[in-house]
């Protein structure tokens, strides 16, 4: 076998010619840490797809899909993780006694060697490409010291004696076992695309659970003598009071995990068997579908390019916890900053730095609240001003008397769906004509889970799913579960919105006090907007989302 030359494999199988293959030759005589099948692939001469196929063919191998396989941590355990990076290849399982391994150059004979005297077991080898490879490196091995930090936290907790937790981890170094529990956790969670971590305290145990995609996740378990610490680990990197455990905090600090740079804000509360933690991801660089639009479609981005025509006015940015809307701000407010305008935020925390916009941080403890940083921004000679939150009434009156007096004002506010807007505003003590001199337009937004790609599966819907739906359709479509999204049948989440337009008739009707049905009826009839339940109905006919998901948004909106 090591006399098989992978050139000649392709130019025997007719996947590249011989000039090609002495053109790629010459090439790696200068720069010679390339190895030949990756110059190929470079040059664009053949496909690791094709690599692969024709090395499997020759040497009798099996090309997998690694991304549908769920790596045995056990095995992969058996080689360090930098031997692993520094050869490109993971151990996935175990096979009658062998190591079976997944890699991408089964003729470096150096590494397969290498793994052998590692582990001291033979090794059988199967075929994957490369970027697979690698996220299965990080994906596998951030579990594997996730759950090692756990172990050696768990029994530290064992021989803990009543010492000063403060002092303790003011002594430690970073290989102290709670740091690198903390670190392993945030870096798995990053890994995995988890939106928070929860570390829930019981009688005896404490659990750490991870969101991802908007569904929670049993992750760790760990002694509940170690909770104090990690708790005291949090708070410290929060800068939050270590003593004070009778009452909730909040606070946040920033992490880089591969080289990407995020705001972690924390949150801590009493329970009856200690403190709960729960750690969210704001992360800068969070993909989106229909990222150039706002994460919006095309008939609700073009409302919404409308709306931001308007100089002067407030627009709302609405819906509950985790459904994506300070991500909207972000895109909006970096949209409008390519203009020659003064942009002025007051944030909550600030989760993400935008060049050319000046970003305020709310600091309660120094006196700096939404109210009196909102009061010093109209002072600053803004043209757009963003509240991160309109939490009070107080805030509420002063962005909309901004808006009324030339300001183009973007907020976000709690409802569940564009049009009870209107009500909560006056709820919260602003006047109805202010609201209706005020008002520009409102978004209502929801994150919906996606069907996983890996485990989708078509079925015949019921009557009572056609009645919901409100058309005869023939096929629908949901996750059976599988390992790529942890069993949940959904993997990823997509934006829908409801865009209002406040137009003279609504702007009528809210200073005449009109009862909201009559706003519904006029905006329902008029299609004045697509509304989130239809906009869903498309999603879960084009087999993006399921009827669980409409069933959901449609129970708060309706």
């Amino acid at each position: 076998m090591k006399n098989i030359r992978i050139g000649d494999i392709l130019v025997g199988d007719g996947y590249i010619t011989e000039g090609q293959l002495q053109e790629a030759l010459a090439y790696q005589k200068v720069d010679k840490s390339k190895r030949l099948g990756a110059i190929l692939v470079d040059y664009g001469y053949v496909t690791e797809s094709q690599l692969l196929g024709a090395l499997a063919k020759r040497l009798d191998l099996q090309v997998i899909n690694l991304s549908q396989i769920e790596v045995d941590l056990e095995a992969a355990a058996k080689i360090p993780k930098n031997i692993a990076q520094k050869y490109t290849l993971i151990p996935i399982g175990f096979s009658s006694g062998h190591l079976l391994v997944a890699t991408n150059d089964p003729l470096d004979f150096y590494a397969i060697e290498d793994l052998r005297l590692i582990t001291n077991m033979p090794i059988d080898i199967v075929l994957a490409e490369k970027d697979a490879i690698l996220k299965g490196i990080d994906s596998s091995y951030s579990e594997i010291e996730a759950r090692q930090a756990a172990t050696s936290a768990n029994e530290m907790a064992d021989d803990m004696e009543t010492v000063s937790i403060v002092e303790d981890l003011d002594a430690a170094g970073d290989d102290a076992p709670v740091v690198n529990l903390i670190n392993t956790m945030l870096i798995k969670g990053y890994n995995t695309g988890a939106s928070d971590i929860h570390i829930e305290p019981f009688e005896d145990k404490t659990n750490v659970r991870l969101r991802i995609d908007g569904l929670i996740v049993d992750y760790l378990t760990l002694a509940s003598a170690l909770h104090q610490s990690v708790i005291a680990r949090i708070k410290i990197l929060s800068n939050l009071d270590i003593a004070e455990r009778r009452l909730p905090q909040d606070g946040h600090f920033r992490a880089r995990i591969k080289g990407i740079e995020m705001n972690i804000r924390t949150s801590v509360i009493p329970t009856v068997y200690g403190e709960k933690a729960v750690l969210r991801f704001l992360n800068q660089n969070t993909k989106l579908d229909h990222s150039g639009t706002f994460g919006m479609n095309d008939d609700n981005y073009a409302r919404m390019r409308q709306i931001l025509q308007s100089p002067h006015g407030i627009i709302y940015i609405t819906g509950p916890t985790g459904s994506g809307k300070t991500t909207t701000l972000y895109m909006v407010l970096e949209m409008l900053s390519s203009k020659n305008v003064n942009i002025c935020t007051i944030e909550d925390p600030v989760e993400r730095n935008l060049d050319s916009i000046n970003q305020t941080q709310v600091n309660n403890v120094a006196g700096l609240t939404f109210e009196s940083g909102l009061r010093s921004l109209l002072r600053q000679d803004p043209d757009i001003i963003m509240v991160g939150e309109t939490r009070d009434s107080e805030t509420a009156n002063i962005a909309v008397r901004a808006a009324i007096t030339g300001h183009q004002v973007l907020s976000t506010l709690h409802t569940n769906d564009a049009v009870s807007t209107i009500v909560r505003l006056v709820d919260m003590g602003v006047e109805p004509y202010m609201v209706a001199n005020s008002l520009t337009g409102v978004v209502a937004q929801r994150l919906v889970k996606k069907i996983c790609p890996d485990c989708k599966e078509a079925y015949s819907p019921s009557e009572a799913e056609r009645e919901l739906l409100g058309r005869d359709v023939p096929v629908l479509y949901r996750g059976r579960g599988c390992h790529q999204c942890n069993h949940t049948g959904y993997k990823g989440r997509i934006a829908v919105h409801e865009i209002l337009a406040i137009d003279k008739t609504i702007r009528n009707m809210i200073s005449s006090q009109s009862p909201i049905e009559e706003v519904y009826e006029y905006v329902t009839a008029g299609h004045k907007t697509t509304s989130l339940r239809q906009s869903l109905a498309e999603l879960v006919e084009q087999g993006v989302t399921s009827m669980e998901e409409l069933l959901k948004v449609t129970y708060y909106v309706e």
